[in-house]
């Protein structure tokens, strides 16, 4: 707080711009973002092309929407119109487009745009929940970072669209109807066919493929996979070589798989009807 009394200018973002009027919205609910834009006697705003609604009659909507996607409640603490600046001051609004336009014809990724920062995504991800916001190494994080992200930079961000289970949980409630985990998909996509992906996942990748297309092979690694896990010692399995281990555990193998379920009642199942026809 001390330099915010004491700085020349102040930075903040932008929620949504208003065409019409030229009226810029902020909703927080710090205050934080009211105090750069009222205390300094300069105010910098800057917002992404894509926040520009046409008319204030379409405002609420937004705001609306935005905090109740985002916080369950009608507004945020603190929703400050911002028309020009104050008395004796100035203001400056900064568009950037840093990609927008270009984000904008491309057919399977522009709905990236409608985004509204609302977070619902992130909160409903469980692997935004597990890992965090910082650990994606991105500005934006979560579901919705991991399709905007690599419109910027494709080998940066290559294994971000990975980083789903495919639940499709972020898709159900996005109020702005972005297909997110189906561009998650059409990433990984991409990312393979332009050769972005790490040398390593694309060996792993390419072993996986191997393996679930014989299901003999595949039946015998989960056989061994179970058979290692149940009786190999602590510090094989526990090594620089599996990363994963060093803050979980390895799930214990479970005692009846789904093949062998459904291998037997499939097989019971028939001795059924063919006893009924008979």
């Amino acid at each position: 707080r001390p330099v915010i009394l004491t700085a020349d200018s102040g930075m903040t973002g932008g929620n949504f711009l208003v065409a019409e009027t030229g009226t810029f919205v902020v909703c927080t609910n710090e205050g934080n973002a009211d105090l750069s834009a009222t205390v300094p006697n300069l105010h910098i705003a800057t917002l992404g092309i894509e926040r520009i609604v046409p008319r204030m009659a379409d405002m609420g909507v937004f705001i609306r929407l935005l905090s109740r996607s985002a916080l369950g409640s009608p507004i945020t603490q603190y929703t400050t119109h911002f028309r020009g600046p104050q008395k004796g001051g100035e203001m400056h609004i900064v568009l950037v487009d840093n990609g927008r336009s270009a984000r904008l014809g491309m057919e399977e990724f522009w709905t990236s745009l409608k985004c509204i920062r609302c977070g619902a995504c992130m909160n409903t991800c469980p692997v935004y929940r597990r890992s965090g916001g910082l650990s994606y190494g991105a500005v934006y994080s979560g579901p919705i970072g991991a399709i905007i992200d690599p419109t910027f930079n494709e080998r940066k961000y290559s294994t971000l669209p990975f980083a789903s289970t495919m639940n499709g949980s972020c898709t159900n409630v996005c109020p702005v109807k972005i297909n997110i985990h189906e561009q998650l998909y059409k990433w990984r996509r991409v990312l393979a066919e332009h050769h972005e992906l790490p040398f390593v996942k694309r060996e792993i990748m390419h072993m996986a493929g191997k393996l679930m297309g014989q299901p003999t092979l595949y039946r015998t690694a989960i056989n061994g996979t179970e058979v290692a896990l149940s009786t190999l010692p602590r510090f094989v399995l526990y090594n620089w070589l599996n990363p994963w281990g060093k803050h979980r555990e390895l799930p214990h193998p479970v005692k009846q798989t789904f093949h062998t379920w459904y291998k037997q009642n499939r097989l019971k199942d028939k001795k059924e009807s063919q006893g009924g026809k008979a």
